[in-house]
């Protein structure tokens, strides 16, 4: 994939140019229709993801959480966690996602300190907000 496609993506704006391109070499895309999902509540965690176009809703315990699009990413709670999905993630219009598998994850989050900053940011804020709901998950 091209690296400067990232520049557009919140998540890696901040890295360098060096970084970007290292970064796309373990990158591959995905695209879904409307209804097709994307990731299903209660599997096992294997892939990280970035949504570049489009956008997707994310349903748990059969509860509308929110809604994902452009520069939105998940599934970093299963990764890091080493647990289940714990939510369901279904596209709501046409999708274009980058996928990340757990071992560049796992490299990412150790070389990229602003990368990982926001990932745990974004954790804490997912699991207070699966809390809010009555999702809580030990």
């Amino acid at each position: 994939m091209d690296a400067t496609r990232l520049e557009m993506i919140p998540l890696f704006a901040e890295l360098s140019a060096r970084q970007r391109r290292g970064l796309s070499k373990q990158l591959s895309e995905i695209e879904l229709e409307p209804g097709e999902r994307l990731v299903d509540e209660g599997e096992f965690a294997h892939q990280f993801f970035v949504i570049e176009e489009g956008k997707a809703a994310v349903v748990a315990s059969g509860k509308h959480l929110t809604d994902l699009g452009p520069g939105d990413f998940l599934g970093e709670i299963g990764l890091v966690r080493k647990s289940a999905r714990t939510a369901s993630v279904i596209a709501t219009a046409p999708v274009r996602a980058l996928i990340m598998d757990e071992k560049a994850f796992r490299r990412m989050s150790r070389s990229m300190p602003t990368v990982r900053t926001r990932i745990t940011s974004a954790i804490a804020e997912r699991l207070e907000r699966d809390r809010l709901f009555g999702l809580a998950r030990e």
